[in-house]
């Protein structure tokens, strides 16, 4: 019993990280979000609703200033005050806005938003178990291994989720009459957006894959799409 002690511990305290995590999220968002009141939008997000079949997607605004939108394990969708500052000012369109949104909105279903936070955990515990296994062998260096594999599969998690809430956000916006066209020009300009904030990457940019590839992985979608339309 006593040799599996280590093991029961780290599967405890990945289980205390996961419910840590999901408090201090929601906490965060509560005392940093108000319901996002703007008309223009709500016209947008109503598009989203009835091609979803729903009575309506309530969105809000966290008051933080990097431009960035959010999946909350609980389902709601965030888009930062400085990502709305950006539409207001002109910067991005209505349309961009709702791309943003319908992606979001893929985490949600897709069940990436939930799933993040266990993995969160997750990996922690994994990078905890490694620490403790590689080092016995390979003291100091063992640290740093078990760091860059747990990253490793992290950022290859992150991206695959990335892919597909970029899938599911391009059919609802094409169900809504809004167009995958939004999505691709976002893209191209999100780097513009969020340079001026060192340090500040979006949830698009970080550990994501490259922009060329996800406009690439667009349009190829959009040629399935059209190749079955005509067969």
């Amino acid at each position: 019993m006593l040799r599996f002690t280590p093991i029961l511990l780290v599967i405890a305290y990945g289980l205390v990280m996961y419910r840590i995590s999901v408090w201090r999220t929601h906490r965060e968002l509560d005392q940093k979000s108000t319901e996002l009141a703007d008309p223009v939008l709500k016209r947008m997000t109503d598009r989203l609703a009835a091609a979803l079949d729903i009575a309506r997607v309530p969105v809000y605004i966290y008051e933080i200033d990097p431009v960035n939108g959010l999946a909350a394990p609980d389902g709601r969708i965030f888009i930062t005050r400085g990502f709305y500052r950006k539409f207001r000012n002109g910067e991005v369109s209505a349309e961009e806005m709702a791309s943003v949104i319908a992606h979001e909105l893929g985490h949600v279903a897709l069940g990436h938003a939930k799933r993040r936070m266990i993995d969160f955990s997750g990996q922690n515990a994994m990078r905890t178990a490694l620490i403790m296994v590689l080092n016995r062998f390979i003291p100091f260096i063992g640290a740093m291994i078990a760091n860059a594999l747990t990253s490793l599969l992290a950022s290859r998690l992150s991206r695959q989720d990335e892919y597909e809430a970029d899938e599911y956000a391009a059919a609802l916006l094409t169900k809504a009459g809004i167009g995958i066209e939004p999505q691709k020009s976002l893209f191209h300009k999100l780097e513009d957006l969020t340079q001026q904030r060192a340090g500040m990457v979006p949830a698009w940019l970080m550990s994501h894959p490259k922009t060329g590839e996800r406009i690439a992985a667009l349009e190829a979608l959009e040629q399935r799409w059209s190749a079955g339309g005509q067969a």
